[in-house]
């Protein structure tokens, strides 16, 4: 694993360097910012970056990076912009309303493959962890197992995401097929009312939503998601469109390294997670001391890691071909 993270952050040095350079070549045809960034020494073409997130622990680094100033001595102003959903975001993106987007892989991979979005994956977010993506049901139901769940309704925040491969493996594991139960899309904090109110049988949550609710309503998690074939499944990056990498070189160098160092501190710093948890989602702070974090992955984008997930769209019917991730790795 250590190898691994030294090739992946030797990569993600060349690629800042790269960016560097590129910018060097095409910075004084473009008239670009005069501001510089606080540890490069070329100009930023923007200094603004709006930023649309998922909110969730995955988002960690992000919000350290923000929370204790990163970004601001890169010259960054860093807005960060909540958002339900990884699809409605990449619709917004290719609007122009985001400069860079963090979300799921599967919804990149899908808009590359059915619309030719031409996004790229710039940095990675998270790559689940134990215990920190469950199944809730509510106390007393009479499903206390996975292999109960047939006839199932079941929340995901996205019917044909993440949620979809981490639940039907453990159906799978279990015995059991997709086709058996029945899946509802529900935004993350919906779910808990959703539960209580008998819409759904079972609903799948990633941290914090899943301490949240299981300090709210006692509500028992019949499965860690984390095992067998999806076992420390990447989850979520930030993506950026082709033509806004290809315009921001020095600003996209200048928040990868700033995020990098949110990353780290992430990775290495259990307070900081609680932290940024209890100030930018707002959960209470006994949440985020019980919450199961994943780990914050740095050194750059693994393409041999982010192509589990494009086999395991294929594997799960997401996907009508095989795809190849090198093509929206940037």
């Amino acid at each position: 694993m250590v190898g691994t993270r030294q090739v992946g952050r030797a990569r993600a040095w060349r690629r800042i360097a790269t960016a560097a350079m590129t910018a060097a070549m095409i910075v004084p045809a473009t008239g670009c910012a005069s501001v510089s960034s606080g540890a490069g020494s070329l100009p930023l073409e923007e200094t603004t970056i709006v930023v649309g997130a998922v909110p969730a622990v995955d988002t960690a680094g992000l919000y350290i990076a923000q929370q204790r100033g990163y970004f601001a001595a890169e010259g960054l102003r860093v807005k960060i912009v909540p958002i339900v959903s990884s699809e409605l975001a990449i619709s917004r993106q290719l609007a122009g309303t985001y400069d860079i987007t963090f979300g799921g892989y599967i919804s990149y991979i899908q808009a590359d493959a059915e619309q030719g979005a031409d996004l790229r994956i710039i940095a990675e977010g998270s790559v689940m962890g134990p215990n920190e993506q469950g199944l809730l049901t509510m106390p007393r139901s009479p499903i206390t197992a996975v292999s109960g769940l047939k006839g199932a309704t079941i929340a995901l925040n996205a019917v044909n995401n993440v949620g979809k491969i981490l639940v039907g493996s453990a159906l799978e594991s279990a015995g059991l097929r997709l086709s058996t139960v029945k899946f509802v899309p529900i935004p993350f904090q919906d779910m808990p009312s959703a539960l209580k109110d008998h819409a759904v049988d079972a609903a799948w949550m990633p941290e914090p939503f899943l301490s949240a609710t299981e300090e709210s309503l006692g509500t028992p998690d019949i499965s860690d998601l984390d095992e067998g074939p999806v076992t420390g499944f990447p989850l979520v990056g930030y993506a950026a469109t082709a033509a806004w990498e290809h315009r921001n070189p020095n600003t996209e160098a200048a928040f990868l390294r700033a995020l990098e160092e949110g990353q780290e501190q992430a990775d290495t710093d259990r307070a900081a997670v609680e932290q940024a948890m209890v100030t930018f989602i707002g959960i209470s702070r006994v949440t985020a001391a019980v919450m199961a974090p994943p780990e914050y992955p740095v050194g750059g984008v693994d393409p041999v890691r982010i192509q589990r997930v494009a086999d395991a769209m294929y594997a799960f019917g997401m996907l009508k071909q095989p795809f190849n991730v090198d093509k929206i790795v940037s």
